[in-house]
This record gives C-alpha cells, structure tokens and sequence, in this order.
C-alpha cells in the first residue's frame, strides 16, 4: 500500500497538473460558424465602415426659420428660399463670429437660441397654463394646526 505521503504528493500533483491540461486554447475565426453565405464580401465589409451617422442636411423649412432670423437681424439680404447655400452659410458664420462664437460648424445652438429658433417647450408638462397649483403662501396653515407649535415652543405672543 501506498504511504500518506506518497497518496498526499500524488493528488498534490494531480490538483497542479489538471487546471493546465483542461485550459488549452482553441482560436476560432469569427466567422467559423457560418456558412459562406453568411459571410460578408469585401465590398459590403467596406461599405458598411463608410455608413455616415446624425444628420446629413438641414431641412428647407428650418433654414427657412433661419434665413428668416437672419434677415431680422439684419445679417442675410434677400428673400428667404429654404436653401442652405452660400450666401445663408456666410450670413450665419458672420452672425456667429460677432456673438464670439465658432463659425466653422453650422450652425452654433447658441446661434440658434440667440435668433429665438431654440426648441419649442409650450407643450411640455410644466408649462405655462399647467394645472399644477401654486405653493402656499407661508404662514397660511389654519391656527387649530399651528396652536401646538407655539404653545411647545414656549415663544410668548
């Protein structure tokens, strides 16, 4: 039979030796799993990195509001047509470069803010008209409440 020690530095050895033998890497390529017609070609690959993303163009009723805006601020001459053109661009960079503002990104939101074209917030919850009603004005609680109050404050009226 084996000895304590020898049955203790056989499992010792085992519990060291296991771990590295079940731990093996296997590498799979992403696509190992698929078919070939699940495969993307070169071309969908590159198309796909090339997708722009946020908005491409401003749309012509809103560079209308702007040209409107400017026109008011006398910065853009001429007849508000709703497109975003040279003429519009330039107005814009030179209303923002007055203002301080960055004039290379079209257009600055703080641009828009100042020519009063900032979002619409008349529907919101907590507009005006809302049926939320005012706080109470302090001091209006009925005296049957606030009797206690004063009479453990030991405050004299």
């Amino acid at each position: 039979m084996f000895s304590f020690r020898t049955t203790a530095a056989f499992l010792i050895s085992a519990a060291l030796v296991a771990p590295s033998a079940f731990a093996t890497n296997v590498h799979r390529s992403p696509t190992s799993g698929l078919t070939s017609t699940h495969k993307l070609s070169k071309s969908k690959h590159k198309a796909a990195a090339r997708h722009v993303r946020g908005q491409q163009a401003i749309e012509p009723e809103r560079v209308t509001e702007i040209q409107q805006a400017l026109i008011r601020e006398h910065y853009f001459t001429g007849e508000a047509d709703g497109k975003w053109d040279a003429t519009t661009i330039a107005a814009m960079q030179k209303y923002q470069a007055d203002h301080g503002w960055q004039t290379k990104l079209m257009p600055d939101s703080r641009a828009l803010l100042k020519l009063g074209l900032g979002p619409d917030y008349s529907a919101a919850i907590n507009a005006k008209g809302s049926s939320f009603a005012a706080p109470p004005v302090k001091g209006t609680a009925p005296p049957t409440q606030t009797s206690g109050f004063v009479a453990a404050s030991g405050v004299n009226q």
